[in-house]
């Protein structure tokens, strides 16, 4: 029996389980009337897509592809403009250029983008200068201003988030469609300050290569690469918010099952990811692939427990596992880990988030991540699931197109001290563009020599 077939499941049987990370709203009615308006809007995504995304991933749960997830720790809606979405767009295309150049595999882009309005918190208040309000939880749920009247959860955000969401979407499809991506002419992706970069030649040599291989193989045979000429792109959210996503979710006749069509691919957080847990009860009986963030407080037997519950006919595509353990227990937690799916006789696309588990202090109190760690995590990552006969699928990047200084190291080798001089992010540091393009090379590398 499938997820979607279970007649114990249903849209709503996930508020009969406690729901982690929740907004409190004041006022019910409003809510509810904000839900209602938000399911008769058109969808973001439409299930063909969704289920092409699924044999994409089934691909490289084979080892045929490689799945690059990027993006924002974080939407906001102000960067819901043409020349932000154009450079988030553009890094990933970049990385995944590098990585088709050095894999010679598919390359499945997905983006952590049109829709990741909601972050989970670690307390439901802030407290500063004796002053407690709810915690910011992102443009979907209230406002960033430490004011009583912002910080109060507002149902309106929710449909301004669809409505961002959506234009996101529709742009990023229209700049792919229009030729943004094309192969043929990777040279049109600079952003110009990269120009500085110590990685540019680098970079345009790669680029060149490809575009000669494209040019030699058309000339040769006089048919146009159009796959060369034209990419696929999804995109993903955390599917935290409850009672939005359920909003989102239709039955679809022909098809016979449930889809969350607020985007292709959502997956559940490290917080929410409880065996008994509303997130859980809701993400088995939707059809979408679906991801799931792995820790190291999970213990074998919950990971197993996840496996069983959220993919019991074994469907290739449907589940991956989103491992973010940190350089330093990698090595002890991922085997067990492994182990575990490998008992329960079924598989999974295995992904390694190594941002997560890397996160620490600088020395001016902010919020960073070196650099040559999440490297080391990569890299250990694709050497235990070799060591034990698994195949790591993918990376989970949180990167930006902007030039900011929110990580530390990379080829310019950025300090504590450089983190002040663009420091951006309200939420988590991201890897900036180049250092983006020198990770991309970097996994490249390293997957074709394991």
């Amino acid at each position: 029996m499938t997820p979607t077939t279970d007649t114990s499941w249903t849209k709503e049987s996930w508020r009969a389980r406690p729901a982690l990370q929740q907004p409190a709203y004041p006022d019910d009615a409003h809510l509810e009337d904000a839900l209602a308006r938000l399911a008769a809007l058109p969808p973001i995504v439409v299930s063909w897509e969704v289920d092409q995304l699924r044999h994409r991933l089934a691909a490289a749960q084979r080892g045929e592809a490689f799945v690059l997830q990027g993006g924002n720790c974080a939407e906001t809606f102000a960067e819901c403009e043409s020349d932000y979405i154009a450079s988030q767009l553009k890094v990933l295309l970049q990385m995944s250029l590098v990585l088709l150049h050095g894999l010679k595999r598919p390359i499945v882009r997905i983006g952590r983008m049109a829709g990741q309005y909601a972050k989970p918190r670690s307390s439901d208040f802030e407290t500063r200068e004796g002053v407690t309000l709810p915690s910011f939880r992102g443009d979907n749920v209230n406002r960033a201003e430490f004011t009583a009247e912002a910080r109060t959860p507002d149902p309106e955000l929710l449909l301004r988030g669809h409505e961002r969401a959506a234009l996101t979407l529709n742009f990023a499809r229209a700049l792919v469609d229009g030729g943004f991506a094309d192969l043929h002419h990777p040279e049109y992706w600079d952003l110009r300050w990269v120009e500085h970069s110590p990685l540019k030649d680098e970079f345009h040599r790669i680029a060149g290569s490809i575009a000669d291989a494209l040019d030699f193989f058309e000339g040769m045979s006089g048919l146009r690469v159009h796959e060369a000429s034209h990419v696929d792109f999804f995109a993903s959210h955390e599917g935290l918010h409850l009672q939005a996503e359920t909003a989102q979710t239709r039955y679809l006749p022909h098809q016979e099952r449930w889809y969350n069509l607020a985007t292709h691919m959502p997956w559940i957080g490290l917080r929410t990811a409880h065996l008994d847990g509303a997130h859980v009860e809701y993400f088995r009986g939707i059809s979408n692939p679906i991801g799931v963030k792995i820790g190291p407080d999970m213990d074998p037997e919950w990971i197993a427990g996840l496996v069983e519950i959220l993919n019991p006919d074994d469907v290739p595509g449907r589940l991956t596992l989103i491992h973010r353990y940190g350089a330093d227990r990698v090595e002890d937690r991922l085997p067990e880990a492994i182990e575990a799916v490998k008992n329960t006789g079924k598989s999974v696309l295995w992904l390694t988030d190594p941002m997560h588990g890397n996160t620490e202090t600088s020395s001016g109190g902010l919020k960073t991540r070196k650099f040559e760690n999440i490297l080391s995590e990569v890299e250990q990552s694709f050497e235990i699931h070799a060591q034990m006969g698994s195949h790591l699928g993918g990376v989970h990047i949180e990167v930006t197109g902007e030039d900011v200084t929110e990580c530390t190291g990379g080829a310019r080798g950025l300090t504590d001290l450089d983190l002040d001089r663009a420091y951006r992010s309200t939420v988590d540091p991201r890897l900036n563009y180049e250092q983006a393009l020198e990770m991309a090379l970097l996994v490249a590398d390293k997957a074709r020599r394991t």
